[in-house]
């Protein structure tokens, strides 16, 4: 690591608490937690207690806000070259390496007291390697030294489906398993996607993403694979492992078929930016929809209507 030529600032109380909200990439945490939700929902057949959801995202938060602050420490002296990130909180010196790296420590430790107590210890366990996986392998590992760095580092961002399945039954199953899987598939393309958006300034600081080493043309056929392997994927929690049902199927196929027609968009026309991004924020869109129709096709009221609507069809019939 080098260090980065900025000058401490003096900042008011909240802007202080503002820099460190900052710190933690706030943005991303939110497709992580309704990974979770989805997942515990699953595993609780629709009944989850209210406490224990509380405690398992608060307790996810905090992981995840020290991961990401974790990253920012490691990654200062690059976020200082581009001008997308130069006014960070740390490559701008609003925050000291020193005291952020304290805050991450403080939050990671908060999270594993939390999941620990309130819900169990894998759930805890699972928490801080998804830490230990996005800090060592991803960031120090991989992201500067592998186009495939977000295939193998995805995997920290799958972590959290685990993490809510064990909070509720305190165990990993095949779904659990799948899962994981379903958020380590869709990783590749959504965050790809992002790359052939920002591919010039990855290029300038000398991060191997796809796009930068192997070109758009490459990229996007990646980004087709993985999407064709995506929804099928999906589907297996429907058959044969029967985790989900009809309204699960149903939204499912209408998400990936639209996320396979824009992949297939992109495949066309691979050096526009404009259906890149449009990929990306769908793909946003994606995960948070599946992971809603996993919630709704566990729920009681679900199940009862569908048994409704077939008994009425059976009379008719």
């Amino acid at each position: 690591m080098i260090e980065t030529n900025v000058s401490k600032h003096h900042q008011t109380f909240p802007q202080v608490i503002q820099s460190y909200y900052q710190l933690t990439k706030p943005r991303i945490i939110p497709l992580l937690l309704i990974t979770t939700a989805g997942s515990m929902w699953i595993a609780g057949e629709g009944k989850v207690d209210p406490l224990l959801l509380l405690v398992t995202l608060t307790g996810g938060t905090l992981a995840a806000a020290s991961a990401q602050t974790i990253n920012c420490i490691y990654d200062r002296d690059i976020d200082y070259d581009m001008e997308r990130t130069r006014h960070r909180p740390l490559p701008s010196g609003k925050i000291q390496p020193r005291d952020a790296l304290i805050f991450a420590i403080a939050l990671g430790v908060i999270s594993f007291s939390l999941l620990a107590v309130f819900a169990n210890l894998l759930a805890a366990m699972l928490a801080m390697s998804g830490i230990v996986f996005y800090i060592l392998v991803y960031t120090h590992w991989l992201k500067r030294s592998s186009t495939q760095n977000i295939v193998v580092g995805g995997a920290a961002g799958a972590i959290p489906a685990l993490v809510g399945w064990a909070a509720v039954t305190g165990t990993l199953s095949w779904v659990a398993w799948l899962l994981f899987a379903i958020v380590f598939v869709w990783t590749p393309p959504h965050f790809w996607a992002l790359a052939l958006m920002i591919r010039d300034d990855y290029a300038k600081v000398g991060i191997p993403m796809l796009p930068v080493v192997a070109g758009n043309e490459a990229t996007v056929r990646q980004i087709w694979f993985y999407s064709l392997v995506l929804v099928p994927t999906t589907l297996l929690l429907v058959y044969p492992l029967h985790a989900t049902g009809i309204v699960y199927a149903a939204i499912a196929l209408a998400l990936g078929g639209l996320f396979i027609f824009k992949a297939w968009r992109l495949l066309h026309n691979p050096g526009d930016r404009t259906l890149a991004k449009d990929l990306f924020l769908y793909s946003i869109s994606y995960m948070m929809l599946l992971c809603l129709s996993m919630v709704i096709d566990s729920l009681t009221l679900t199940h009862r209507v569908i048994s409704f609507v077939a008994s009425q069809l059976h009379l008719v019939g």
